[in-house]
């Protein structure tokens, strides 16, 4: 055998491409349809694309609103406020824009410079996304 054909020989090479290419589009066509039919991805819950403004009563100190200030209706059950507040909870009802997002209206804060978030949780609790942020005065 001559060195200098071995590198000029092509022979069965196309065929040994064409076999790889045809296998590897039969696996991606596989996982393909088998999460269609398996579901994977889909029905997942989306966060609402809502508006949310904080207003702090002034000169009362600790006092303040959550409204609803445009976008997409928000299911108040899905919501809940954390950190530095006391007496708050979100309401149970469907938020449109302009309604109070508070269950109590006597939903105080608990310090200057604190943070106050708006959460959404999914339906199935297995995700969830921060809707609005805020820091007390």
């Amino acid at each position: 055998m001559k060195l200098k054909n071995l590198f000029t020989d092509d022979e069965a090479v196309s065929p040994v491409i064409g076999v790889i290419l045809m296998v590897a589009i039969t696996v991606i066509l596989a996982a393909v349809i088998g999460a269609f039919v398996l579901g994977i991805g889909s029905n997942q819950e989306a966060a609402p694309q809502a508006s949310i403004a904080f207003a702090y009563d002034q000169p009362v100190a600790d006092n303040f609103t959550v409204t609803h200030d445009g976008g997409e209706s928000v299911e108040l059950d899905k919501l809940s406020i954390s950190g530095a507040v006391n007496n708050c909870g979100m309401g149970s009802d469907t938020a449109s824009a302009g309604d109070n997002m508070l269950k109590s209206p006597s939903c105080k804060y608990t310090g200057s410079g604190q943070t106050i978030t708006i959460t959404w949780t999914a339906s199935s609790g297995d995700s969830s996304q921060i809707l609005k942020e805020s820091t007390t005065p």
